[in-house]
C-alpha cells in the first residue's frame, strides 16, 4: 500500500465562510506551528482566503477513540448517573425535565470540547439519521459503521458546524458505501438521491465537499478493524 499521507497539509476546506459559495475552495497552505505550554507542538489551520474574522485554530486530536462520543457513561448532568456491570447497564435518574438532561449533557460537552460547535446531542442525532437512511438503501452496518468513523474524525477535528454538518454526514455515507461496497453507477446515484431526499441537501455542493472530506481524513478511508467494531457491535446490538 502506498500513502501519500505525506504530502497533505490541513486546510479550512470544511469550515464555512460568509460567502456566496459552501466551502472555500480546498487550497492546501502550508499550516504554521505553535508550541504549546506543554511543549507539544500543534499545526494550526489555514487561514480564510476572505477578509471575514479568522477563524479559531481547529484543535490538534490524539488517536482516535471508537468510544468517545458513544460511551454510555458519558457525564450526562448531576440528575443522571451510568452503572455499568458486567452483564448488563443501568441508568439511575431521578425525577427532572428531559430538557434539563439534554441540557447539562450539551455544557458538559461543550466544557470538555470547546473547539466542537455542535452539541452532543446535535451530533448524536445526526449519527441517527445517516444509519436511517443507510438502512434504507440496504447498506450493511459494517458501512454504517465506516461512516461512523468518519464522521467522529471529522467532529473531534473541530470541522464541522451548523451550515456543513449535513453535507459533511452525507458525505461520510457516501464515502463509505463506494470504498466498502462494490456500487454500480446507477446504485450510487440512487443512493445520492435518497441522500438528498432525507437530508435535504444539493448535489452540487455534495460532489465537491467529497474531495474536501477524503483530504480532510488524508486519504485514510481503509479503516483498522479496532476503529470500526466498536461501532458495528453497538449497530448490531441496537438491531
Amino acid at each position: 500500500t502506498v500513502s501519500y499521507a505525506q504530502f497533505l497539509y490541513p486546510t479550512n476546506a470544511l469550515v464555512r465562510q460568509k460567502s456566496i459559495s459552501v466551502l472555500e475552495s480546498c487550497t492546501a497552505q502550508t499550516p504554521q506551528c505553535r508550541v504549546r505550554a506543554n511543549g507539544q507542538k500543534g499545526s494550526t489551520a489555514a487561514r480564510p482566503n476572505s477578509g471575514t474574522a479568522q477563524d479559531p485554530y481547529i484543535e490538534e486530536v490524539g488517536e482516535y477513540d471508537p468510544n468517545l462520543l458513544s460511551d454510555p457513561r458519558w457525564p450526562c448532568g448531576r440528575h443522571k448517573r451510568v452503572l455499568i456491570f458486567a452483564s448488563y447497564v443501568t441508568t439511575v435518574i431521578e425525577y427532572v425535565k428531559p430538557s434539563d438532561l439534554k441540557k447539562d449533557m450539551n455544557e458538559t460537552f461543550k466544557e470538555k470540547f470547546p473547539h466542537i460547535k455542535l452539541t452532543l446531542s446535535k451530533i448524536r442525532s445526526l449519527k441517527r439519521e445517516m444509519r436511517a437512511v443507510s438502512e434504507e438503501c440496504g447498506l450493511q452496518p459494517v458501512t454504517i459503521a465506516m461512516a461512523f468513523v468518519y464522521f467522529e474524525k471529522l467532529v473531534l477535528q473541530g470541522r464541522l458546524n451548523k451550515q456543513n454538518r449535513k453535507l459533511v454526514a452525507v458525505a461520510c455515507v457516501l464515502l463509505a458505501a463506494k470504498i466498502s461496497s462494490d456500487l454500480r453507477k446507477p446504485e450510487v446515484k440512487q443512493l445520492i438521491d435518497k441522500l438528498e431526499e432525507r437530508f435535504r441537501i444539493n448535489r452540487r455542493e455534495l460532489i465537491p465537499l467529497e474531495v474536501s472530506v477524503l483530504v480532510a481524513l488524508e486519504m485514510g478511508l481503509y479503516l483498522p478493524e479496532s476503529k470500526v467494531m466498536p461501532h458495528y457491535r453497538r449497530l448490531v446490538q441496537q438491531g
